[in-house]
């Protein structure tokens, strides 16, 4: 295989350097090669006009061109009355170590270790009544695709129904791209499943997954040849003859061309440099640590950073998973360590977002799989709880400055206006322009399929 090198070996934001990711070989997006990825991002973009929009309410423009969603994934359940839906009065057994401040929107409080979001709640949703998720030893699927099921009951997530309705924005930049990291407790580094539409509309993962590793190459050419198509050509002929037998370059001559185009292209490369991003507005975010959370995902605010440049840059779908919050024991230790963290990434990112004018086109939503149990356990820990959750979302030209439904006097259950993950996800999809009253997508079977069964908004958001 192939790897292409520059003259100067800069690092992305997780370490791995520009000269790793300047890779041909399988590209893998999903498991395609490069050339299949763009055979099928073309058949998807030429295949007539997305009934998308058709009927569709969607917020105003801001200054992007075009609709993004920046997913944060809390993996592992984070506890929800800790963070966001604090329960001051209740016993201490179930109130935690923790007091709630006040923010900038009267009678809205959330956790002391939040103070920069608590500051900045008139560009925020909180969503305390989450209701329907399901504990089956943690199960991200619910909240990337709104179902939780696995292997072959898995439904196709956000991000690749956005790839297979919308297609790419530009050529030379995936519509939909993972940044969470591998993990030994595999389901958190979940960026979310294609599923039944296939690998061609899986995320790019622009981490340590596959998509990075499988992209070595065998021989060395300087990055200025490779504007030499011929010489590149030959090289790649003959990588192809190598494993044509495999059938994984199928259509690979009519989509090579551009194929180098897209590695060409300094677009997506350079939205994951962070070196490039402004040193204060770096600092703003703050850095975080790659160093892996036990068997879950790393504490790194570069990839809120990087998450927004991506968007920028033509992605229409980033996913991406903070640190490990399966807290079990040690909650409020814990707790002080990452919510700060959390509190920092994220309230960066939404002040970028706005003062970059981009709030009416990039939606952010920040949620876990589950919430965590009303009383605190002897290891001063909160166990899984699917009974309530809360889902924290901004931008996306949304009515944002509120609390949206509310649980009993423990956070046990909602008891007011609750809200299942579907209904989160069909307002996201309403936010990129998606109408799922009149847009379906055939499965395998040729059956018309809704993306969501709870297909109504959150009309307070509207």
């Amino acid at each position: 295989m192939l790897r292409l090198l520059g003259k100067k070996q800069s690092k992305f934001c997780d370490g791995i350097s520009r000269r790793d990711f300047l890779h041909i070989g399988s590209l893998a997006m999903g498991g395609l090669a490069l050339p299949q990825l763009l055979a099928a991002e073309e058949a998807t973009r030429t295949a007539g006009p997305s009934p998308a929009l058709a009927g569709a309410s969607v917020p105003p423009s801001g200054g992007l061109g075009h609709k993004g969603v920046i997913m944060i994934y809390l993996a592992g359940g984070p506890p929800h009355q800790d963070m966001f839906d604090m329960k001051p009065n209740a016993p201490a057994e179930y109130r935690g170590e923790f007091k709630p401040i006040s923010t900038n929107v009267p009678g809205i409080q959330i956790c002391e270790h939040m103070p920069l979001l608590a500051g900045m709640m008139d560009k925020f949703t909180i969503i305390r009544s989450l209701k329907g998720c399901v504990d089956r030893g943690h199960a991200p699927d619910q909240i990337f695709s709104g179902y939780p099921g696995v292997g072959r009951n898995a439904q196709p997530c956000l991000g690749s129904y956005i790839s297979k309705i919308q297609g790419s924005v530009d050529p030379a930049v995936p519509p939909f791209v993972g940044l969470s990291p591998s993990t030994i407790f595999k389901k958190w580094s979940s960026v979310g499943e294609p599923a039944w539409l296939g690998a061609k509309h899986a995320a790019f993962r622009a981490n340590d997954g596959p998509g990075m590793r499988n992209m070595l190459l065998n021989s060395d050419i300087s990055l200025a040849r490779m504007r030499d198509r011929k010489d590149l050509l030959r090289r790649i002929d003959s990588l192809r003859r190598d494993i044509d037998n495999s059938g994984q370059f199928e259509g690979f001559d009519q989509n090579t061309q551009r194929a180098f185009d897209v590695l060409a292209s300094s677009k997506l490369f350079d939205a994951l440099d962070v070196e490039k991003a402004d040193p204060k507005l770096r600092a703003r975010y703050g850095y975080g640590t790659r160093e892996k959370m036990a068997d879950g995902p790393w504490r790194l605010m570069d990839q809120f950073l990087v998450a927004r440049r991506l968007v920028e840059s033509g992605v229409r779908c980033v996913t991406l998973a903070f640190s490990r919050w399966d807290w079990h024991s040690n909650n409020f230790k814990r707790a002080r360590e990452d919510m700060p963290m959390l509190d920092q990434g994220l309230s960066a990112l939404i002040q970028d977002i706005h003062d970059r004018g981009l709030d009416k086109d990039i939606t952010v939503v920040v949620w876990g799989e589950f919430g965590r149990s009303p009383e605190i356990n002897e290891r001063a820990g909160r166990d899984h709880w699917p009974n309530a959750n809360f889902a924290l979302l901004a931008g996306g030209g949304m009515n944002n400055g509120q609390v949206i439904g509310a649980t009993d006097d423990r956070a046990a259950v909602p008891i007011e206006r609750p809200i299942h993950p579907q209904q989160v996800l069909a307002t996201i999809y309403r936010n990129m322009g998606i109408n799922l009253d009149t847009v379906t997508v055939d499965d395998p079977q040729g059956r018309p399929q809704h993306l969501v069964e709870h297909r109504e908004v959150i009309k307070e958001l509207t």
